[in-house]
């Protein structure tokens, strides 16, 4: 990855709603929205555990420890 593409883990997030197995989040800063699609479809998104509003980061997949 380069620096552009790790970019969107540099900014803080905040939930816009959440849509079937889809998360729509924007950036605080730059105002960028981003869809997130949910990759594990039996474990559903819903609004009680992500409600509009709330602020979060995104983690970098490339640097969690594998299994």
């Amino acid at each position: 990855m380069n620096e552009h593409d790790t970019a969107i883990f540099q900014e803080q997030y905040r939930v816009i709603a959440v849509d079937g197995d889809h998360l729509l989040i924007r950036g605080v800063q730059s105002g960028r929205i981003l869809t997130i699609v949910n990759p594990q479809p039996e474990t559903p998104l819903n609004e009680r555990d992500l409600p509009p509003g709330k602020l979060g980061i995104l983690a970098d997949p490339s640097t969690e420890p594998q299994n």
